[in-house]
């Protein structure tokens, strides 16, 4: 009788409602994020483009810096699936070896743009004032130049080398995490509970950055995201004007600026490294779309 909800003197009770299992953030957050075919696809790419970037010294067939003088500008085969370039290189071998430059100056120069953009942006933010004046004043000067101009004047100025692009394309990057923190600090310390944050006598360094500053990561993880995207570019423009890595190490703006050469003798030399940054750029932008829904408040059930 007890299955039935019944006392021993016969009066029904009501069932007990089933109890609900309330999920963590962590997995609201990837739940929501599985739930978009396009991120998942983005994200899938990007980590097998950092799986190949660490893992390049097995993965890749070939020496990428070795010569062979008997099979220059070979067509694909199964020696050399995507062929060879002007030297002999091993085109497979240069791809996967120059994801590590690509994608380690995508991610070098963000982190440092983030490293830089989000203290001043979280002062001129909260602080205001003269600080918030003089910060942005600045940033505005630099957000009035093109973002690849900058990183290629700055480049120029420091001297051709991957660790020198990287810092160029750093520092031009850095204005828009500067632009973005303030905004969002702003928004953020209107809030009803940074009011009560003060009123209970928090000083304004523990109010910036225990309440504040985790309730903006999110927005800042998306913008790093779609920056990755734009970095990849920068690097490879970079490359192919000759001020990001030097021959005869490999990167795919530089394996372009050599193919630009070869396209009629050689198409594939240019098509190889023309699609790899297509993909690389289309799959971080594909997971920053997601992680801006994903993260959106609006979203959450």
């Amino acid at each position: 009788m007890s299955d039935l909800g019944l006392t021993e003197s016969g009066v029904g009770l009501p069932a007990a409602a089933p109890l609900r299992v309330e999920r963590g953030p962590v997995r609201d957050f990837w739940g929501r994020l599985t739930a978009r075919p396009t991120a998942m696809i983005g994200l899938v790419i990007v980590v097998a483009l950092l799986v190949m970037a660490v893992f390049a010294d097995w993965i890749a067939p070939y020496d990428p810096i070795a010569t062979d003088w008997g099979a220059i500008r070979a067509a694909p085969s199964l020696a050399h699936p995507f062929g060879t370039d002007e030297v002999g290189h091993d085109v497979l071998s240069r791809i996967v070896f120059g994801a590590r430059a690509s994608l380690g100056a995508g991610l070098t120069s963000v982190a440092l743009a983030v490293a830089l953009g989000l203290p001043f942006g979280l002062i001129a933010g909260y602080a205001g004032g003269v600080l918030d004046m003089l910060i942005m004043r600045l940033t505005d000067a630099l957000l009035a130049i093109p973002f690849l101009i900058l990183a290629i004047a700055l480049a120029a100025f420091l001297g051709p080398s991957l660790t020198n692009a990287m810092v160029a394309i750093g520092l031009s990057a850095t204005s828009t995490f500067v632009r973005l923190t303030r905004a969002q600090v702003q928004a953020v310390a209107a809030e009803e509970f940074i009011e009560a944050a003060r009123a209970v006598g928090n000083p304004p360094w523990r109010i910036a950055l225990r309440h504040i500053l985790p309730n903006i990561v999110p927005a800042i993880l998306v913008q790093a995201t779609l920056t990755i995207a734009a970095a990849i570019i920068a690097e490879a423009s970079l490359s192919f004007l000759g001020l990001g890595q030097q021959p005869p190490d490999p990167s795919w703006g530089s394996m372009l600026n050599v193919a630009k050469n070869f396209l009629e003798q050689a198409p594939w030399m240019a098509i190889w490294p023309g699609a790899s940054i297509f993909v690389a750029v289309l799959a971080f932008n594909l997971l920053g779309d997601g992680l801006r829904d994903a993260l959106d408040p609006r979203q959450r059930t």
